[in-house]
C-alpha cells in the first residue's frame, strides 16, 4: 500500500482530525481510512458527527476538542472543510502546534495525484465571483458531447472526493467548480486548465480584504493553461502574474491572436485554432452577455485538452440553465416575475436587472462585506422600487437613498427593533414590521406582494438579492422557492396597489 499511494504512505497508522462534518467533511472519511489514517471528525452539529461515526469514524464535538487544548497536537493532518475561515479558533490551535492544514480540496489533489483511485485525472477548474455554476456545468455538457468520460464536481454539488471514488465509468476528466474559500485551502493544485471568470467583492469578511480574495481566486492559474475572463478588469490584470505555461483570455468582442471571442454571431477560437467558429452565440441559454461570457470561458476549457469545436457546439446546444439564475417564474397582471436568487452579491445582481427595463428590485440578506453603491447607480434609472429583506437590508436602502432617491423603497423586517435610519424619514422609504416569529416564507410572502404593489403591467420584478440567504434561509435554493411560492399566489389585483 505504501509503494502504492507513496505521495500519502505518511498517513498510515496515523491520527488524522477533519474539521467539519458536512458533505464535504463526510466525503474524506473513506480515502483516510484506505491510506490506512485513523480519522476523527470534528463539528458542533452532533447529527452530522452521528453520520460520520456510521461511516467509521471516531467523532468529538468541536468544543469538548477546543477545551482540551492539548489534543489537537496529537494529529498528524488537520483537513478542513471550507467553511472555516484562516483565524477560526480550531485551525489557529493547529498552526501553532504545527500540524500541517489542508483543505479538502488540497486533500483531493494529492489523493489523485498519489493513484489512490487509479491514474490521475485531468483537472478543469473554474473559479470567479459570478458563473461559476453555469460555466461550469457547460463545460460537463461540452466534455459529454465529446464523449470523454467526466463529472461535474467541487462547489457545484459533488465533492472531488467522492468524483475521483466513481468508477461507472471511470471519469477521466473532473469539471471542478471552486470557490475562493476552497482555493484558499489548496496551494498544491495544478490544473490542466484553469478560469477565472471575473473577480468583484465577495466574501471580503471570511478572507479579511480583497487583495487576499485575489490570491486565492489566482490559484487557479498556476497548471498548464491559464483562461481569463478579459473583459474584467480585476481578472484581466492577473495575466501578467499568471503561474500558468500558458495564459489566453476570452472577450465579448471580436477576439485577438490568443483569444476567445465573439464575431458575427458565433463563439470564435483564435487561441487554439485560427479562426474557428465554435458554436452560434444564437440559441446559448442563459440569453444574454452573461451566458456569453460563461460558454467563452467553458470552450475555451475545453479546448485546452483538445475538444473539437463540433463538441463545443454539440455541448452548448444542450445545456440546460439550472434553477434560480434569472428565471422566468409567472407573469401576473402583465409583470413577469423573476427569480436570480443565485446572485448572492452586488456583481451578479447587475446582469440581471440590466436585462429589464423597468425593474421592481427585491434585494437584501448577508453582503459579506461587500458594497451595493456601484451597482445602485447604475441601475438607479432603471427602477421602478425596491423591496428590501434580511440583515444588511439597510445598507441597501442607505445606497438608494443617496443614489436613487426618488425610487421608492419598502424595506420589510422582524420584530419591534427595526433598524433606525435617517433614511427611514424619507418620504419614498416605508418600513414594514412583521412579528419577530414570522418565518422566512412568511416574511418572503410579503415581500413578494409589496413588490406587485409597486409594479405597473410591462415591469418586471426580479429577485436578484446582491446577498447571500443564509441569514434567513436554508440556501439561496430555499430562497427561490419561497419567492417562486409567493408568486403562485398573486393575481392581477395584487399589480400597482400602491398607485390605485
Amino acid at each position: 500500500m505504501a509503494e502504492e499511494h507513496g505521495g500519502l504512505d505518511w498517513l498510515r497508522g496515523r491520527s488524522v482530525l477533519v474539521a467539519g462534518a458536512g458533505v464535504s467533511g463526510r466525503a474524506t472519511i473513506e480515502p483516510l481510512r484506505d491510506l490506512g489514517a485513523l480519522v476523527t471528525v470534528t463539528d458542533a452539529n452532533v447529527d452530522a458527527l452521528a453520520e460520520c461515526a456510521r461511516l467509521g469514524a471516531a467523532t468529538v464535538p468541536i468544543d469538548d476538542l477546543l477545551a482540551e487544548r492539548d489534543r489537537v497536537a496529537e494529529f498528524a493532518l488537520v483537513v478542513t472543510s471550507p467553511g472555516f475561515r484562516p483565524d477560526a479558533p480550531l485551525l489557529s490551535l493547529a498552526a501553532g502546534d504545527g500540524v500541517p492544514i489542508w483543505g479538502d480540496i488540497e486533500f483531493s489533489w494529492h489523493v489523485d495525484r498519489a493513484g489512490l483511485y487509479g491514474p490521475p485525472r485531468r483537472w478543469l477548474v473554474v473559479t470567479g465571483t459570478n458563473g461559476k455554476t453555469t460555466t461550469t456545468s457547460m463545460l460537463q455538457s461540452i466534455l459529454e458531447a465529446a464523449e470523454l468520460p467526466s463529472l461535474a464536481c467541487g462547489n457545484i454539488g459533488l465533492p472531488v472526493l467522492d468524483a475521483l471514488r466513481h468508477t461507472e465509468p471511470r471519469a477521466e476528466a473532473l469539471a471542478v467548480e471552486l470557490s475562493s474559500f476552497q482555493l484558499h485551502w489548496a496551494p498544491s493544485v495544478r490544473p490542466a486548465a484553469g478560469a477565472i471568470l471575473n473577480i468583484a467583492e465577495d466574501h471580503l469578511d471570511w478572507h479579511g480584504g480583497m487583495q487576499p480574495y485575489i490570491d486565492a481566486k489566482a490559484r487557479a492559474l498556476t497548471g498548464e493553461v491559464a483562461v481569463l475572463g478579459l473583459d474584467d478588469e480585476v481578472a484581466s490584470s492577473l495575466f501578467s502574474s499568471s503561474l500558468a505555461a500558458r495564459t489566453l483570455g476570452f472577450r465579448l468582442g471580436v477576439p485577438a491572436p490568443g483569444e476567445l471571442g465573439v464575431e458575427d454571431g458565433y463563439l470564435v477560437d483564435r487561441a487554439f485554432a485560427d479562426g474557428e467558429r465554435l458554436a452560434p452565440t444564437e440559441g446559448i441559454t442563459p440569453p444574454g452577455p452573461a451566458g456569453l461570457m460563461d460558454a467563452l470561458a467553458a470552450a475555451a476549457l475545453a479546448r485546452a485538452i483538445g475538444v473539437p469545436p463540433d463538441a463545443v457546439a454539440a455541448g452548448l446546444a444542450a445545456h440546460v440553465v439550472g434553477p434560480h439564475r434569472a428565471a422566468l417564474v409567472a407573469e401576473v397582471g402583465g409583470v413577469t416575475f423573476v427569480d436570480d436568487s443565485k446572485a448572492t452579491n452586488p456583481h451578479a445582481a447587475r446582469p440581471s436587472i440590466l436585462a429589464h427595463e423597468r425593474v421592481v428590485w427585491i434585494a437584501g440578506g448577508l453582503l459579506k462585506g461587500a458594497r451595493v453603491d456601484d451597482l445602485v447607480r447604475e441601475v438607479a434609472g432603471r427602477l421602478a422600487g425596491a423591496v428590501l429583506l434580511g440583515r444588511d437590508a439597510m445598507q441597501i436602502a442607505e445606497s438608494l437613498a443617496r443614489h436613487a432617491p426618488e425610487v421608492p423603497v419598502v424595506t420589510v423586517e422582524t420584530g419591534d427593533d427595526a433598524g433606525v435610519s435617517a433614511v427611514q424619514q424619507t418620504a419614498t422609504h416605508r418600513v414594514v414590521v412583521l412579528p419577530a416569529d414570522t418565518d422566512s416564507d412568511a416574511v418572503m410572502g410579503v415581500v413578494v406582494r409589496e413588490a406587485a404593489a409597486l409594479a405597473t403591467a410591462g415591469d418586471s420584478v426580479v429577485l436578484a438579492p446582491a446577498a447571500a440567504s443564509l441569514d434567513m434561509f436554508a440556501s439561496y435554493g430555499h430562497r427561490g422557492d419561497s419567492f417562486a411560492e409567493a408568486v403562485g399566489g398573486l393575481d392581477a389585483s395584487d399589480i400597482s396597489r400602491t398607485l390605485r
